[in-house]
């Protein structure tokens, strides 16, 4: 069972990057920004300007500012005949990337063949200040403008500042970045590095009691009523009612998931069943969700009567008939003393109640530096040759944070660092790569994934900084393959150790999931609906973050039928297994007598145990307590990672990958469909019979006592009474003692027959002669 290590091309790599966490640099921007390494850039912030010369014919002007630093050149927007403009906009040039000693900002006038100069204003490089987070923002100046050769103008001033900072300036994520210079001004704010707020979700649970006076259109027969909820895009309903009568019950929960703020109405109708695919509406009631009581616990909310209006439509317009009202029973409210899941529960990042009030304090503080990647794959093709424009989306509970996409780069560097409050320690944070799709005018396309990666919060060690670079593996329907290598700095600080350790005591989900639970059925319909709502909120932010990017951090698609992922499960219970087949293969060993001064030392310590029965707990735990500390010394230094073999993903066929990544439902061809259908039944026989199998056991079990074969339980009867009888007269110890020795028996006094219990066992009936 024991599998071969990992390719190395696979595998995590500690790194060593020049971050400010663990060295003492005096630096104020260590104590605060120390997980990335310092990137300097030089800021020009442009803010207005004031009594700009006319350039027209009409005597105005339309101005703009261009800065220029080099090769590299910023231009903010234009205003139309103004000359006192405000513009307030940054401007970012890296460093690493000034090829000029000088920076050159001017302000033109918009013209239609060659814009007019109005002024410039000149900066040494060498004179520009410094400038370090906490301190204050620097002053914006008023400077006045200069021609060409360098003398004052009459009028036009320019207020504007120039400064040399690092990633940390507050004017950072705003700022335009000479590394996108290639980007229009369209584009530059979907590349920005933004912070995004999951919706806060709510369930709504809807207890449908009955319903009065309905008024169905045929009166000759028997209403088969049944109530459908819908909420947005989720529709649910009742069954029909079993009482067929115009005043129908049925006392159930219809539950929904809704996202604040609450902009559309819950729409409740009355349906009599006439036919397979005809219904018609008895009634329908429309509740605004605002007003609607919000619970904290499992206390009943008050009942309340709603109004069934009966809509008619006549002449192609809708009328309300109010000649007589029907009404409906409900209890409704919105629970908050749940979780809801909105990602799957294997890698949940939160596990706190939607109310506020029943939050417990935070136990710490969770940091990640996301400092860069190297060797990208090409993503799409630009001008005849491959490109990249790469990003990190970073995602723990209620918060999203976004990286500035690093434009057409291989190796780009983001050096962006984040911090999140930590509530439970068993959580996991993800963060994946994408490529930007819609910088460059294309509003069409999709933002691609490069990959992922997942660290469980309760694998790191408190304060320690943990310097990684990471594969992103993609998983393809031509295999699995190495798309680059994301580099990361994280560390968990925890504030209270005996707050942390006393979380490891407490439910993992609210009280509500276990006082009130609800279904595996109802959870799994619950998430899909939470996910869709997340993802669609999230896309509407500016800049978007895109649907397809929040379902692959969120795994939509993880429940869906997958070989490789079946057989990865497979061999996790083997893997967990084997630890007692290895147990058992010594314990043969024991009994077969293969080393005979290991068997003699297991003897002698049974008799101990047996003359001594207060020694077999203390003996156990201390056992495993000195088999903990010998574990210690090979305790893994890393987080854990995506593990292709674990995963099954470097061996499998290519035929199943090409059905993993099948629509659902499917888009093959009715013969392919076929054969994957008879593999699955196949499969689905062996696990058929491996569960008849074990329903054979527990029947022979139960048939023991059960006169089914009057012989074996006559025989069986017979042997309880004798034992009890030896049992009573005899001490324990010596029962247990004997039974010992003779389990651990030389193999001189065995014979390979099985023994009389099994042989008796194996002949008891099971049910299995009775099934069809």
């Amino acid at each position: 069972m024991q599998k071969p290590p990992q390719s190395v091309d696979f595998a995590l790599k500690e790194t060593s990057p020049n971050i400010g966490a663990g060295s003492f640099t005096g630096d104020k921007l260590s104590c605060t920004y120390d997980l990335v390494e310092q990137m300097q850039y030089l800021y020009a912030r442009v803010v207005k300007a004031k009594d700009l010369p006319p350039k027209d014919i009409t005597g105005s002007c339309d101005p703009y500012v261009e800065v220029k630093l080099g090769n590299y050149k910023g231009v903010t927007k234009h205003f139309e005949k103004k000359s006192n403009p405000e513009w307030n906009q940054v401007f970012a040039f890296s460093k690493d990337r000034i090829q000029a000693s000088v920076l050159e900002v001017f302000v033109k006038d918009k013209d239609v063949v060659l814009d007019d100069l109005i002024g410039r204003i000149m900066f040494d490089l060498n004179e520009v200040p410094k400038r370090v987070p906490p301190d204050s923002p620097l002053a914006p100046q008023w400077y006045r403008l200069e021609d060409r050769k360098g003398d004052k103008i009459k009028s036009g001033e320019l207020m504007l500042a120039v400064w040399m900072g690092t990633q940390a300036d507050e004017a950072f994520p705003d700022a335009w970045h000479s590394d996108a210079a290639s980007v229009g001004p369209d584009g530059v704010n979907k590349i920005r590095s933004k912070v995004y707020i999951s919706p806060k979700l709510w369930y709504v649970r809807v207890n449908v009691i009955e319903a009065q006076d309905l008024v169905p259109g045929d009166k000759s027969r028997f209403p088969e009523v049944f109530v459908k909820g819908t909420l947005g895009n989720q529709s649910l309903r009742t069954r029909t009612s079993q009482t067929k009568t115009i005043n129908p019950m049925w006392n159930e929960d219809l539950i929904f998931v809704v996202a604040e703020p609450f902009e559309e109405p819950l729409i409740l109708t009355a349906e009599d069943r006439l036919g397979p695919n005809k219904d018609e509406i008895l009634g329908k009631c429309v509740i605004p969700l605002q007003p609607v009581q919000r619970r904290l616990d499992h206390k009943p909310v008050n009942t309340r009567w709603f109004n069934l209006e009966k809509h008619v439509v006549a002449d192609g317009e809708q009328k309300k008939e109010a000649k007589f009202a029907s009404r409906i029973h409900l209890r409704i409210c919105l629970d908050g003393g749940y979780h809801v899941l909105d990602e799957s529960t294997h890698y949940s990042s939160d596990v706190r109640p939607t109310a506020k009030q029943l939050w417990r304090p935070s136990i710490g503080i969770l940091e990640l530096g996301v400092l860069s990647a190297v060797g990208l794959m090409p993503m799409k093709t630009k001008d005849g040759r491959g490109t990249t424009d790469a990003y990190c989306v970073a995602k723990y509970g209620q918060k999203w944070v976004r990286t500035r996409t690093i434009v057409d780069s291989f190796t780009p560097r983001w050096n962006e660092q984040y911090t999140w409050e930590v509530f439970d320690p068993c959580t996991v944070i993800t963060i994946g790569v994408f490529d930007n799709g819609h910088i460059h005018g294309g509003g069409g396309g999709k933002d691609s994934r490069i990959g992922k990666v997942r660290i469980r919060l309760s694998t790191l060690e408190t304060d320690r900084v943990y310097t990684h670079s990471y594969p992103l593996l993609a998983l393809q329907p031509s295999g699995v393959r190495k798309a680059g290598e994301v580099q990361l700095a994280v560390r968990f600080t925890c504030s209270s150790l005996v707050n942390m350790l006393h979380m490891y005591s407490h439910p993992l989900l609210p009280k509500m999931h276990y006082v009130h639970p609800l279904s595996v059925m109802q959870l799994d319909s619950l998430r899909h609906q939470a996910m869709q709502i997340v993802s669609t909120r999230l896309s509407r932010s500016e800049p978007p973050l895109r649907k397809e990017v929040v379902e692959y951090m969120l795994d939509v698609d993880s429940h869906m039928w997958s070989m490789r992922r079946s057989k990865a499960n497979f061999f996790r219970i083997m893997g967990v297994l084997s630890s007692l087949i290895a147990v058992g293969k010594w314990f043969d060993q024991i009994c077969n007598w293969k080393n005979s001064l290991t068997t003699i030392l297991i003897h002698i310590l049974f008799i101990i145990l047996v003359l001594y029965p207060e020694l077999i707990l203390p003996t156990v735990f201390l056992y495993l307590f000195l088999i903990g500390l010998w574990n210690y010394r090979w305790r893994s230094r890393h987080p854990p990672h995506m593990d292709t073999r674990l995963s099954h993903a470097d061996a499998a066929h290519p035929d199943e990958l090409d059905e993993e990544f099948d629509t659902f439902p499917t888009s093959k061809p009715s013969d392919v469909v076929r054969m994957r259908y008879d593999r699955l039944r196949s499969i689905a026989g062996r696990v058929q019979t491996v569960v008849g199998d074990l329903a054979t056991q527990g029947e022979r079990f139960q048939s023991l006592i059960s006169w089914r074969d009057p012989r074996a339980t006559t025989l069986f009867l017979t042997f309880c009474l004798i034992a009890a009888i030896v049992l009573y007269v005899t001490p324990f110890q010596v029962v247990a003692l004997l039974i010992g020795l003779y389990v651990l028996r030389h193999p001189r006094f065995r014979h390979k027959l099985p023994s009389a219990p099994l042989n008796f066992f194996r002949r008891l009936p099971a049910k299995s002669d009775s099934m069809l």
